[in-house]
């Protein structure tokens, strides 16, 4: 049974990200499930660090959009939003070329807070990142 409250197809959230960090780093979306959001990002001159490997801020930056764009689609838009609370991720990998993927799943979608894991892969399938990303549910009467 799908978590979402809305429909979106990829082309919508695509364009919500227009004009944001996330467009400007090439993030994609590229499929939605009944209960998770996958998003990639390339690996290239706007993504690496300088030793030439995959920069772990920007491994943070697709996980925030990919599990921020999941929790905004889980409420009812016209009473709530949500926003980020706190991020953590752990950088097990590196990546130097190709595409890293972002799959952003829920551990816990409650009235006020959701809290999300995103693991992110290289195009090996292998563990890149995985992070944990906790969102506010905001009332917009405030």
């Amino acid at each position: 049974m799908p978590i979402w409250k809305k429909e979106k197809s990829l082309e919508d959230l695509q364009n919500w990200n227009r004009n944001t960090a996330a467009e400007r780093l090439g993030i994609e979306f590229t499929g939605i499930g009944d209960d998770w959001l996958s998003a990639r990002m390339p690996v290239d001159a706007r993504t690496v660090q300088p030793f030439g490997i995959l920069h772990g801020g920007a491994s943070v930056l697709l996980a925030e959009t990919v599990g921020s764009c999941a929790a905004n689609l889980c409420v009812d838009e016209e009473r709530s939003y949500c926003v980020g609370l706190d991020i953590n991720a752990n950088h097990v990998r590196g990546a130097r070329a190709g595409w890293v993927s972002a799959t952003a799943r829920p551990f816990h979608l409650g009235r006020t807070t959701q809290v999300w894991e995103i693991r992110i892969v290289d195009d090996a399938g292998q563990l890149v990142c995985i992070s944990r990303l906790t969102m506010a549910v905001v009332d917009r009467q405030r």
